[in-house]
């Protein structure tokens, strides 16, 4: 079917300024000084510059624009993935961390370009000098070393560049604070009784995040009077599994447990599956708290007590580092908050 014809018989295009300017009554350059705000044009004339603007449909393409003042207008975030692995491996903590940036973005009129990588021969961090954006932001998991290593080195070539919980110590990078959150699960875990505590998570994860947790868990639960031991997870590996395989391991070795901390809600989700095929009651057999605050957390059976840290704000802090909004962070920390639900 043939496209609409306007009265002057021809097919309609995208309309230009100086369409504008015709019915406006005014010259090209001052529709652009009209709808960019120039305080060289009159309220009068640009009042008639809108109302030629609205009637004929015209809108004014902000990307041109703000490449024209030399800004791009967005930001680029890569979410560092396994090697082989796609959209469907990628822990669901960070694409809720993806929403807090794309949020946060928004708030300023950014947009977001989104990149999942993860095999070594296509990594591409240079978005910043082939303009396609005015800053970097890396996320995603800490098992892709070789990634890891790539970014870093793009970090310092690029600027600005942001990490989320980096596994390299000389990173910059923006974390949940970790100690207030291991203490309040470690703190949780006694208000409601339990007096051997485990604790299912790595202390010499690549996961930096991981180590803090447990450490600080582990000494908290000591000073409140608790027997506390740490269940190593199996190093690489789908979180689900490694908190299943560390469960199973807890149950044979006929642990005395009566609370379980996972570092994280991955690993917690594989925690409460193995202890329920193995006939244990959760929370009355044993409790249960994880990290994270994902999303899923709230589905399980019963729905999972876990610390979540205010992703709003981390992704605020994100992309206020590569705006220039705010100072460029060495470690800041997002604050948490314990969410008490069924399984403790």
């Amino acid at each position: 079917m043939d496209a609409p014809k306007t009265d002057s018989g021809r097919k309609p295009g995208r309309v230009t300024s100086f369409e504008v300017a015709e019915r406006a009554g005014v010259s090209q350059p001052t529709v652009s000084r009209a709808l960019s705000g120039s305080s060289m044009i009159s309220d009068a004339t640009r009042d008639k510059v809108l109302v030629a603007a609205k009637e004929l449909g015209y809108f004014v393409d902000e990307r041109a624009a703000r490449l024209r003042r030399g800004h791009t207008g967005t930001l680029a975030t890569v979410v560092i993935c396994k090697p082989g692995g796609g959209a469907r491996d990628v822990n669901p903590f960070s694409y809720a961390l993806l929403g807090g940036i794309c949020a946060a973005a928004a708030e300023r009129g950014l947009e977001v370009l989104v990149s999942l990588q993860a095999e070594e021969d296509k990594l591409f961090g240079h978005f910043v000098e082939r303009g396609q954006a005015e800053g970097l932001i890396v996320i995603g998991t800490t098992a892709n070393r070789t990634a890891w290593d790539y970014f870093r080195k793009i970090g310092e070539k690029t600027e600005p560049v942001a990490y989320w919980g980096s596994p390299l110590g000389d990173l910059d990078w923006v974390s949940s604070d970790n100690d207030v959150g291991a203490r309040l699960a470690a703190e949780h875990l006694a208000e409601r009784g339990c007096k051997n505590v485990v604790c299912v998570g790595s202390s010499g994860s690549p996961q930096r995040q991981f180590a803090e947790r447990a450490d600080t868990f582990l000494m908290r639960a000591d000073e409140l009077g608790m027997k506390a031991e740490l269940v190593e997870i199996e190093p690489g590996g789908d979180r689900r599994d490694q908190g299943r395989l560390a469960a199973e391991k807890l149950l044979s070795n006929n642990m005395d447990c009566d609370g379980i901390f996972a570092v994280c809600d991955a690993l917690a989700f594989g925690v409460m599956e193995a202890l329920q095929a193995a006939g244990k009651h959760i929370p009355d057999d044993i409790k249960l708290v994880g990290f994270d605050g994902i999303p899923a957390s709230e589905l399980t059976n019963p729905p999972l007590s876990t610390i979540e840290p205010d992703l709003d704000q981390a992704g605020r802090l994100l992309v206020e580092a590569v705006t220039g909004d705010g100072p460029h962070p060495s470690i800041r920390r997002v604050p948490v908050k314990l969410l008490v639900r069924g399984s403790s």
